[in-house]
């Protein structure tokens, strides 16, 4: 993997009538396809850190779902699996065909509907930080998890987030925070066959290690890797450990399903 930094450009893109932006590089021609999927209410803004590692070694996009960043609004707040769609819409309309797809947080519960949805475009599964935990599905328990989080996460990661919540909207944030919470995705993992990198950082309240260890139990086919002092939103608070890690699962998964016996994730944090 290269140490070196690559370049994402905006674009604009329409999808069922709605302009998507989304931040891409497209070089190499030849390299497979990373899309980064952001978090609740948030934007591809706080993804950059980890796209930008990425984007040496692979041609990478990372989209605002409609309703989020730069994309337009629609009138009415979108259900997972309209999320889902619009996303594989817009894969059709950027010309990607399959995808490694990497998400965070809510992002994870996106990738998880998509796989199920549409198991022909994506390639394998990196889940930063998946949730929801379901021994925690209530607001108050993830409020707190969310405070007790914010310490571990960089200063500047703060404005991004309220600016992002700022354009989302109280309404459209409140009933998006209803959708991830209602979201039973124990439920859909073990119909999730590709294969999958579960990634923690080992300070993480939202994602404890009992539930991410649960999460990879699920999938048919999955690895946990666990860096060292990261919380929630590693991909902007620890992208170089989060790149080295999913371009190892990337080498690992060319070919073939997870050997097990042979990649060890947390070797590569």
């Amino acid at each position: 993997m290269s140490l070196r930094k690559g370049r994402l450009q905006s674009q604009y893109t329409i999808v069922d009538g709605l302009s998507m932006h989304s931040r891409v590089s497209t070089t190499p021609a030849d390299a497979p396809v990373v899309v980064l999927v952001h978090g609740i209410v948030v934007s591809s803004s706080y993804m950059l850190p980890t796209a930008e590692l990425l984007a040496p070694d692979y041609r990478v996009y990372a989209p605002d779902l409609p309703g989020y960043g730069r994309s337009d609004k629609p009138k009415h707040t979108l259900e997972l699996p309209e999320l889902t769609d619009s996303l594989c819409k817009w894969m059709d309309a950027v010309g990607i065909q399959r995808a490694t797809m990497l998400g965070n947080s809510f992002g994870c519960q996106i990738i998880v509907e998509f796989a199920l949805r549409h198991s022909d475009r994506i390639e394998r599964a990196v889940l930063q930080g998946p949730t929801i935990d379901r021994h925690a599905r209530t607001l108050p328990q993830q409020f707190w998890r969310l405070l007790r989080n914010a310490p571990l996460e960089e200063p500047s990661q703060a404005p991004l987030q309220a600016y992002d919540y700022w354009q989302a909207g109280w309404s459209r944030s409140m009933r998006t925070l209803q959708i991830a919470l209602s979201d039973r995705i124990e439920e859909k993992l073990p119909y999730m066959h590709v294969p999958t990198l579960v990634v923690r950082g080992k300070e993480d309240p939202v994602v404890p290690q009992q539930w991410a260890e649960e999460v990879v139990n699920l999938l048919p086919d999955a690895r946990l890797a666990v860096i060292p002092g990261g919380g929630h939103t590693l991909n902007y608070s620890r992208p170089l450990e989060l790149a080295r890690v999913t371009h190892a699962f990337i080498e690992a998964t060319e070919s073939h399903f997870i050997e097990k016996e042979k990649f060890n994730a947390n070797s590569h944090v």
